[in-house]
């Protein structure tokens, strides 16, 4: 029996080389991307959440609900997810909510388990994206105070002071 034993020639050794670059390639990529995240402080932070602009709409008469909008900033390095919204000045359920249209242009309001506070961004609602669905309450006057303590997946508990306002005069 003869034994082939491998012999290096100039024509393996590219192939071997040119096999051995694109992994090559593809980890100093990973670990520059990756240096690049740790420089910059993202690297595994938290949601760091802020509540601002709250504010809850006066409801109109015989109307059984009103909303609540707030601005919710989340200059941290994770996403979080509006969970709930719990208010000791309320009584009875406070939902999320999603506004949506239909084909016929249409709007209606969706239920909604959560909200997304992206990375870096913000949730802004209105009256045109989302909002935290209230029971009405007839003794509440424009320019009153209502206490809001909003709920996060991550970030926990978020107090916030909602000012009362008329539709359409923010």
């Amino acid at each position: 029996m003869t034994s082939h034993a491998w012999i290096p020639t100039r024509r393996r050794l590219a192939d071997t080389a040119s096999a051995a670059l694109a992994p090559v390639c593809a980890c100093v990529l990973a670990l520059g991307g990756l240096a690049v995240w740790s420089a910059t402080g993202n690297a595994g932070s938290p949601a760091r959440i802020s509540v601002t602009g709250a504010r809850l709409y006066l409801p109109a008469g015989g109307v059984p609900e009103t909303a609540a909008f707030f601005r919710i900033a989340n200059t941290g390095g994770s996403a979080d997810r509006l969970i709930s919204v719990t208010s000791s000045a309320v009584s009875g359920d406070i939902t999320l909510s999603r506004h949506r249209m239909t084909a016929g242009g249409a709007a209606y309001r969706q239920v909604a388990d959560s909200l997304a506070v992206p990375t870096g961004g913000t949730l802004d609602m209105s009256p045109f994206t989302s909002d935290v669905t209230v029971p009405a309450t007839p003794r509440r006057r424009a320019g009153d105070l209502v206490p809001f303590t909003l709920h996060f997946e991550h970030s926990g508990p978020v107090k916030a002071l909602a000012v009362v306002v008329r539709p359409g005069t923010e």
